[in-house]
C-alpha cells in the first residue's frame, strides 16, 4: 500500500511507579470515573495532551490504545437459513 507509514513493532508498554498526594490521586480517579476512563488510562491521557501542547510529543508516538474489548472476528451477518 502507497502512501501508508510503515507499522512499528508492537512495544510492551513501559511500565512507571509513580507516586501521588492522596487527594491528588482521588481527584484523579474522579475525573477518569467521569470520562469512563481507568486512572492509569487518564494519567496517560492527560500526559499525551500536555507533551502535544508543549510541541515534545514524539513524532513516531502510536495512538492511545482504544478502550473495551477488541473487536470480534467477522461474524456473518443475519440468521443462517
Amino acid at each position: 500500500m502507497e502512501g501508508t507509514p510503515p507499522r512499528r513493532p508492537q512495544q510492551q508498554r513501559k511500565q512507571v511507579l509513580l507516586r501521588l498526594d492522596p487527594l491528588v490521586y482521588e481527584a484523579l480517579a474522579r475525573w477518569a470515573g467521569d470520562e469512563l476512563r481507568s486512572a492509569n488510562a487518564q494519567i496517560e491521557f492527560l500526559l499525551r495532551r500536555a507533551l502535544a501542547e508543549a510541541g515534545r510529543l514524539p513524532g513516531g508516538t502510536g495512538p492511545i490504545p482504544r478502550r473495551g474489548r477488541p473487536p470480534a472476528a467477522a461474524e456473518p451477518e443475519g440468521p443462517e437459513a
